[in-house]
């Protein structure tokens, strides 16, 4: 749904901009394009009984600027003349872990008296009440001791690390789409206070550097990212396209495919594995490779 209609969303935002005179209003649009994506999966659902949600990675081209809009676990990069430019970032537990703390925080019953916004190094026993543990609570980045209290022994909002940290011991990403009826495990207490449909949008001026037909824009999934480092993908990058000619369009889908399988690995007898023997990815796998230039061009 999000990928038949999001666009249209966003298309409608912008024409209702009279003139674009600053980049801020084309990010503005974006931003009410992706609440209003969300709105309509919630107005519709209960019509057609459809459940789940969704991460969304966006690109709009327009006036000579790539606006890259991101809500979710997946990542984009531009690679330009092999230097590495971040467009986004994942939105996990672990790099919200403020954000959702202070929403516990100001309202506890969101919580339900099931969760603890602190966070804990691990999780509180109750032999260890009246003891003193590390913590953190939402305005803090690093930690200090408190006396372990009855409230503390709730399970944390946030909890575990990389790919296993969860808010609310259920979901492991912190913004997408839809995900209006996601309840916590064994619970009726909703998680959709907790997910934002608002993207973070970066923007990248395409006419102040001259790119060339190996400049792209990849954008993946997070099965690409987990096992993919930003190096590694940039490294894919001029080795697939330095095989083919600068005008072959070709050029960009095996550099696609190439990261598609990349990710995935070859079989073997312990499963699909990496050169490097690790595991690969077990996740959805979804690239767009979108070159930024060509011979003597500037898009």
């Amino acid at each position: 749904m999000a990928s038949r209609l999001l666009h249209r969303h966003i298309r409608e935002q912008l024409k209702d901009l009279k003139e674009v005179t600053h980049e801020s209003l084309v990010v503005g649009a974006i931003e009410n394009a992706f609440q209003f994506m969300d709105e309509q999966m919630a107005r519709e659902r209960r019509g057609h009984q459809v459940e789940g949600g969704c991460c969304a990675l966006v690109v709009v081209y327009l006036l000579g600027k790539v606006y890259v809009a991101n809500a979710g676990d997946s990542r984009a990069i531009i690679v330009r003349n092999g230097e590495i430019i971040p467009m986004s970032r994942e939105f996990t537990p672990e790099t919200e872990r403020q954000r959702l703390q202070m929403l516990g925080f100001l309202k506890p019953e969101l919580l339900g008296g099931e969760f603890t916004h602190l966070e804990f190094p691990r999780r509180v026993q109750p032999k260890e009440l009246g003891q003193r543990m590390l913590y953190r609570d939402q305005n803090m980045t690093g930690w200090a001791y408190k006396k372990i209290e009855l409230e503390d022994l709730r399970f944390p909002l946030v909890c575990g690390e990389g790919k296993k940290a969860r808010m609310m011991a259920t979901i492991g990403v912190t913004r997408g789409l839809g995900d209006h009826n996601l309840r916590v495990c064994s619970s009726t207490l909703p998680i959709k206070p907790f997910l934002s449909s608002f993207p973070e949008v970066r923007v990248y001026d395409l006419t102040q550097y001259e790119h060339c037909p190996d400049d792209v824009l990849v954008l993946g999934t997070d099965g690409l990212w987990d096992v993919t480092s930003d190096c590694e993908v940039a490294a894919t990058v001029d080795r697939v396209l330095s095989a083919y000619e600068p005008n072959d369009p070709s050029r960009y889908t095996a550099l696609a495919q190439a990261l598609v399988l990349g990710a995935r690995g070859t079989p073997r007898d312990r499963g699909w594995r990496l050169p490097n023997n690790k595991l690969g990815s077990g996740d959805d796998i979804s690239v767009f490779v979108i070159p930024l230039g060509g011979p003597g061009s500037y898009s």
